[in-house]
């Protein structure tokens, strides 16, 4: 029988389920550099890690630097990054932001939540995985699937991301948000996946009860 606990224990045991089966977080993005990880995570939304993988190779290859970027088209980008979906909002987007980090800063990519979210095609979840990923700073990525977890395990009732953001860092220590943030999504593809869900087979939903089923 599942366990009834409150948030704050459950989310302490669900932390150490998840630091047992995941104690190394590789960056699933493959990059180079902040910049790199930048253009990456900006390919990723609606779209899979995976594929994201296998269109950035060539698109570095060609321009792996603001500079180098601003040198292709908008269409030529667009072209390459195709696979990836919405590729005329992207590549508009690359293009654009990397003028601005030429002209604004240097060429680097800025250490600020507030600039990068000011940058085009960056909203809040990207330059959080931004700085996290690329300079350690302490963050809390929320996509819609970590927001499904957190639902389903009973961690938030919020709304949207945002609230769901705010009771997730609420839960967890801060110092674990960087690392805690990629467990989960490794947990979620592999134990705890939208459709085709074995409680079962599941530890934390096994353990400590589904919330509300997704």
């Amino acid at each position: 029988m599942p366990l009834v606990l409150s948030r704050k224990h459950k989310a302490k045991a669900i932390q150490a389920i998840l630091e047992d089966l995941y104690p190394e977080t590789p960056i699933p993005l493959d990059h180079r550099d902040s910049y790199t990880l930048l253009v990456a995570v900006l390919l990723s939304a609606q779209c899979t890690d995976k594929r994201v993988n296998e269109v950035t190779p060539l698109l570095f290859s060609k321009a792996a630097t603001p500079q180098q970027m601003t040198h292709l088209s908008v269409a030529e980008i667009q072209q390459i990054i195709r696979p990836c979906g919405l590729s005329p909002t992207k590549a508009k987007a690359i293009h654009g932001l990397s003028h601005i980090l030429l002209e604004k800063y240097q060429g680097e990519v800025p250490k600020s939540f507030d600039l990068l979210e000011e940058l085009p095609g960056v909203g809040h979840k990207t330059a959080s995985v931004v700085m996290s990923q690329a300079f350690g700073v302490p963050a809390f990525p929320v996509d819609t699937h970590i927001h499904r977890l957190a639902i389903r395990w009973g961690l938030t009732a919020g709304k949207n991301v945002s609230q769901t953001e705010e009771d997730l860092k609420a839960l967890f220590p801060k110092k674990s948000w960087n690392k805690l943030h990629l467990q989960i999504i490794f947990y979620g593809r592999e134990y705890c996946p939208a459709r085709g869900h074995v409680v079962q087979n599941c530890p934390i939903c096994s353990d400590f009860g589904v919330e509300q089923p997704l």
